[in-house]
């Protein structure tokens, strides 16, 4: 009978340990990245990130983007930035092994994020409320990885990145 408890006892423990991790919230912890041009574009950036609850807001302010045009956007699995065509950032973020895909759908990988959109002189102005990943460096936190702008919108269906095409921009979000 005491074994059956115990058991029992274990088996709850667990279950409220891994409710909790789903549910990991936040109140104002803050991440930013300053992004460096690479693949020889002329990309910059900042990006700020801010936990509120179960989201994430992300905003940022680019420049050197081709004009009126989208380009991908996507937190990577790797805090390197080092290679002139930022490789080294790894491949997005996806901690859950999901599918490439839009953003909130429920079938995309933590790292997918809204295209950004530039306007006629190549800067842009970002702002998005996603949910999927964290600001720590828990197993779903951002701390330490990497955000890159890619040259070519993400077309959220081509796996298993989007066909965004080469790196333009990278910065490490600490």
């Amino acid at each position: 009978m005491m074994k059956r408890i115990s058991l029992a006892i274990g088996a709850l423990a667990t279950l409220s340990l891994v409710a909790c991790q789903s549910m990991e919230s936040g109140n104002g912890q803050k991440a930013s990245a300053s992004l460096d041009s690479r693949s020889g574009s002329n990309a910059k950036g900042t990006v700020n990130f801010v936990w509120q609850g179960h989201d994430v807001l992300v905003s940022g302010n680019f420049s050197g983007l081709k004009p009126n045009s989208e380009q991908g956007f996507h937190v990577h699995e790797k805090g390197d930035c080092s290679a002139p065509d930022a490789t080294s950032a790894g491949g997005h973020f996806n901690p859950d092994t999901k599918s490439h895909g839009m953003p909130g759908s429920g079938s995309n990988h933590a790292g997918d994020m809204p295209n950004i959109q530039s306007d006629a002189n190549g800067n842009a102005s970002y702002s998005a409320k996603l949910s999927g990943f964290a600001v720590n460096h828990g197993s779903n936190g951002i701390l330490g990885r990497s955000v890159v702008v890619h040259r070519d919108p993400d077309d959220y269906k081509s796996q298993p990145a989007g066909n965004s095409g080469p790196r333009i921009a990278c910065g490490l979000i600490k």
